[in-house]
């Protein structure tokens, strides 16, 4: 799967598993770490949990396991490195202290995420 349709699949995951405040910044250009890190605010360290485990298990169903993981069992802060695209699974405190976006962002990069129209 290529680095913008993972990143896509997995946008849509978390936005079917309710996570808040999508974003998506485009890295490539700043690291060869990877291409893309979306990164998104759970309500609670439960959630933080569900939501990676409910991305590993969809990206699962069509062949796609991450690389390294981190923190799913802690609730705080999950990390699924597929490579090309790093999700970051903050609760909200956790994500104002990091605030990837302004070590990430240099303005041009960030998109946050709107999820298409079900009809």
């Amino acid at each position: 799967m290529e680095a913008r349709e993972l990143k896509n699949a997995i946008c849509n995951i978390l936005d079917e598993g309710k996570a808040a405040d999508i974003t998506v910044l485009d890295v490539e250009k700043m690291t060869v770490l990877t291409d893309y890190f979306v990164i998104c605010t759970a309500k609670s360290t439960r959630q933080v949990k569900a939501l990676a485990e409910l991305v590993m298990d969809k990206l699962e169903e069509v062949g796609v396991t991450p690389l390294h993981t981190d923190g799913v069992g802690e609730g705080k802060w999950s990390v699924l490195d597929y490579g090309s695209v790093i999700l970051h699974v903050f609760n909200d405190e956790t994500r104002m202290f990091y605030c990837l976006e302004k070590l990430w962002s240099d303005g041009s990069n960030l998109e946050k995420f709107v999820p298409e129209e079900k009809n």
